[in-house]
């Protein structure tokens, strides 16, 4: 189905949509979504919570996982903060400005739709492969002493069981795949509002675009010089992050090279309905005016002849006299 005209974008005294007034009638229509968000927090959680597979690994294959353990250079709590909250403020900001909360409502649902759907898919992921981190080793042997066992030669880990429980979660990286999801869709956000494909040949509004893409990058990047991932793991959860982030885009909001890419698509729909409804109003106006028109008219007609009749009897006395 082709989108709808852009006439009610297009008209300067569009109607602006406040919180209060809006708010909550557009939170009840999209009741089912908060609820399907709650359960994704709930379902992430267990996943965090459940041990993941204990990928097998061999003498030989230490060499490769003896990196130092090093703290993260972008601590967890700081992922939420740049992913969830900085893009939120920025939402916010435009809703101040603008005062559409269809366009407030509707990039907050999918800004955590996006991220939720790549922890989800993350973690997941990290549950079912195991993929020891390159500083495996430090978490197995905190004091330096491997064990082996004497058949297979696989690592006896003693140190601290929760600390070894992160050593089995690499792939794929968690900061990145977050990263990728909440910025991902902040630039997806950005390209719609300041319309940076609309063929005008402005550079700088892709370097806008580009910065919040920029900084997911560099998250991926710490990863790796933490020691804390291996390159394919924020290479993959760096295109699972952007991927979800474009599909929970698109669904709330048309393509930023389209002319409608400014306004989420419940938003020409709401306008569309409105001036179906004006145009309604004002069709049962007129039948009505018309009615009244057409009931008054015998009346009129009454009077006229009756003033008619009464100049031609005047004149016929006059002519009599």
């Amino acid at each position: 189905m082709p989108p709808p005209p852009p006439v009610a974008a297009a008209r300067p005294g569009a109607p602006r949509l406040y919180l209060k007034t809006h708010g909550t009638r557009i939170a009840r229509l999209h009741l089912l979504d908060w609820v399907v968000l709650a359960v994704l927090v709930a379902l992430d959680g267990a996943l965090n919570a459940i041990e993941p597979f204990h990928r097998f690994v061999g003498e030989d294959m230490v060499a490769d996982l003896r990196y130092p353990l090093k703290d993260n250079t972008v601590p967890v709590w700081a992922v939420p903060v740049l992913a969830v909250f900085a893009p939120m403020a920025i939402v916010a900001g435009i809703y101040v400005r603008r005062r559409n909360v269809y366009d407030l409502h509707h990039a907050i649902l999918g800004l955590l739709f996006s991220v939720l759907i790549t922890a989800i898919l993350t973690d997941a992921i990290k549950d079912g492969v195991g993929r020891p981190r390159p500083n495996f080793f430090w978490r197995c042997f905190p004091d330096g002493l491997p064990r082996y066992d004497n058949v297979t030669r696989e690592v006896i880990c003693h140190g601290d069981p929760g600390v070894i429980k992160e050593g089995y979660k690499s792939f794929p990286s968690g900061h990145t795949s977050w990263s990728f999801a909440g910025l991902g869709f902040l630039s997806w956000y950005l390209a719609g509002k300041i319309k940076a494909f609309d063929r005008g040949g402005h550079v700088a509004k892709l370097c806008i675009v580009a910065m919040p893409l920029l900084l997911a990058a560099m998250v991926a990047v710490s990863r790796v010089d933490d020691y804390w991932h291996h390159w394919q793991d924020v290479f993959t959860a760096g295109v699972l992050g952007l991927v979800v982030a474009s599909f929970c885009y698109l669904q709330f909001f048309p393509p930023p090279s389209g002319e409608q890419g400014f306004w989420p698509h419940s938003y020409f729909e709401h306008m569309l309905t409105l001036e179906g409804e004006i145009e309604v109003q004002s069709a049962a106006s007129s039948s009505r005016h018309l009615s009244l028109t057409l009931d008054s008219s015998p009346g009129r007609a009454g009077t006229e002849m009756r003033t008619s009749s009464q100049a031609l009897d005047t004149m016929e006395s006059g002519r009599r006299s």
